[in-house]
């Protein structure tokens, strides 16, 4: 044997020695290394969660490296937790300041599996799995409580929510009560281990289940900053968070509200900037809004927009200026018979109908009822689980398995309702108050023609069109409809392509020609603005055209506010 095989045969039995190793794994399951710090090491480092540093830089059968921290588990334990992204062998070498375990190293073997893959943005407004590089048709749901509700009731929950086809979950990793969050982080340099050994578990169940967890990392009003009042705790917190979640399905979503935290904006730069640098598997990155997250877009850490509005105007517009996946939070949530406290809590109907609009705008929906998403004001009961809102939802996640869901754009060649699109494919109509013929300009081809029920999930097979001018009314004008115009054969022999998409995402370009543009701003008039009273906003059309018979306004403006 040669001296460099003697010393790696040495420094990798000297490895074994000092901790667990992983037995076969299959892609995309949980390998974990556990170190236990002994007398000495212990003595020297007290608080091993603030002074040690432990890290794994593991290295795939294609040469592809993955930079993992350990997390502190209670007492003298520490652990690293990966999931290795294909099958065959893995390598692994140590960085620490236990001189023990730095430099060691190590391997492991991966196995094939059929897990899809961590989701990741894809076609500018969609989402794919990065494993197999399928679509991913995003559903979320609501459960700020998870963390604390009772074990049993919470997989009821996501049992549940998985039988409904939903595949997120959004929850607050430390609790939405007062009482839970001080269990959680009873002080800012010493996580509670146990409550996060539980919270392991119940993100597992979630991943087992086929629900993707959306990792709230604190509330609203500044709690993430009260928690941890200084950056270097936040920093820790933060790499914490990386080194026990970042190797099972999540995304990242942030803190609850950012507007409502003093400097929220750099507050959520330094964090999401040290997620993008930390999480190896760079998991989709935003945060909860009041409206709207893009105003965040140019700091450059998110990979996508959250919004917490039912305003169509913002939605659709905004849809037309950043090219990044699109998901609203809190459109609205259901109450259906639990009870309301804020004016987004709305009736079944208004709820479907707003789920419909906010896909209309191209976003991503994720559910919420009142008496299940575990806000302040309600107690989460499992009668609530079969609401007519989550079979809306259910519905809705139906309807678009039967399409090419991750290249729809909004489409705005229609009259009585607002569209999504594939030009040339399949156009869906929204008619949210039939009054009249739904009129559609498609390019000519023949197409199979279906009205959908949103209520019911059913479908009204019509005689199939061929034209470039579709004109029909749905069965009845009592609801709501969603018209289907589709060629079925040709998305069949689409499916069949290697390619995810089939064109070029169009992406809007702003006109600055001022002779070009069919309106112009009639107020606000002055050339200054008062703080002191409500400003007026009006445009005036210079001339009607088709695009001008529905138009949609948004007025932004850069208000400086806490220092920001």
């Amino acid at each position: 044997m040669t001296v460099r095989g003697c010393l790696l045969f040495a420094l990798t039995a000297f490895l074994l020695h000092a901790q667990t190793q992983c037995p076969p794994t299959p892609a995309f399951s949980l390998c974990e290394i556990a170190f236990e710090l002994d007398d000495k090491e212990a003595a020297q480092h007290p608080e091993p969660y603030l002074t040690v540093q432990l890290q794994a830089e593991f290295r795939s059968p294609r040469k592809r490296t993955f930079l993992m921290p350990a997390y502190w588990d209670g007492g003298r334990r520490l652990v690293i937790r990966f999931a290795p992204t294909e099958a065959g062998d893995w390598d692994y070498r140590l960085t620490s300041n236990i001189a023990r375990w730095n430099g060691a190293i190590g391997n492991f073997t991966a196995t094939g599996s059929n897990h899809p893959g961590f989701i990741r943005p894809a076609n500018v407004h969609h989402w794919a799995y990065g494993g197999n590089g399928k679509p991913h048709l995003w559903m979320g749901d609501t459960n700020y409580r998870f963390a604390e509700m009772d074990r049993d009731l919470f997989e009821r929950f996501v049992a549940e929510r998985a039988k409904q086809k939903f595949n997120h979950m959004r929850g607050l990793v430390i609790g939405a009560s007062s009482e839970a969050v001080a269990r959680a982080v009873p002080s800012p340099d010493r996580p509670n281990p146990e409550w996060f050994r539980e919270v392991d578990q119940r993100v597992q169940f979630m991943n087992r289940n086929g629900v993707t967890y959306d990792l709230i990392m604190a509330g609203d009003q500044n709690q993430l900053v009260k928690l941890f009042p200084t950056w270097q705790q936040r920093e820790r917190f933060v790499r914490y968070l990386v080194a026990r979640y970042a190797a099972m399905d999540i995304t990242w979503q942030g803190v609850q509200e950012f507007e409502e935290y003093a400097d929220g904006r750099a507050v959520l730069k330094e964090i999401g900037l040290l997620l993008r640098k930390l999480d190896p598997y760079q998991h989709p990155r935003s945060t909860h809004t009041l409206a709207t997250s893009s105003p965040l877009l140019p700091d450059g850490w998110m990979t996508h927009v959250i919004y917490q509005s039912s305003d169509v105007q913002l939605g659709a517009i905004e849809r037309q200026l950043y090219t990044a996946p699109f998901v609203n939070a809190e459109f609205a949530y259901e109450d259906s018979g639990a009870g309301k406290s804020h004016p987004h809590h709305v009736d079944p109907d208004t709820f479907r109908r707003r789920l419909w609009n906010a896909t209309m705008n191209g976003q991503y929906p994720t559910f919420g009822n009142t008496g299940t998403y575990g806000g302040r004001a309600f107690q989460q009961d499992a009668r609530y689980l079969d609401s007519p809102g989550a079979k809306a939802m259910t519905a809705w996640f139906d309807f678009f398995s039967r399409t090419r869901y991750w290249e729809l754009e909004p489409y705005f060649d229609v009259d009585g309702g607002r569209a999504v699109a594939l030009d040339e494919v399949e156009y869906i109509v929204y008619v949210e108050k039939p009054s009249g013929p739904v009129e559609v300009l498609t390019a000519r081809h023949s197409y199979q023609v279906y009205w959908f029920n949103p209520i019911t999930g059913e479908f009204t097979k019509q005689r199939d069109w061929k034209g470039e001018r579709f004109v029909g009314e749905p069965p009845n004008r009592t609801q709501d409809w969603v018209l289907h115009l589709s060629r079925d054969g040709r998305k069949e022999s689409m499916l069949r392509s290697y390619r995810f998409e089939s064109r070029t995402v169009p992406v809007q370009e702003i006109e600055t020609n001022p002779q070009r543009v069919p309106f112009e701003i009639a107020e606000p008039s002055a050339a200054e603005l008062s703080l002191s009273k409500p400003v007026a906003y009006a445009a005036k059309l210079k001339r009607e055209t088709r695009a001008t018979r529905s138009m949609m306004y948004l007025w932004t403006g850069e208000v400086v506010a806490d220092g920001q």
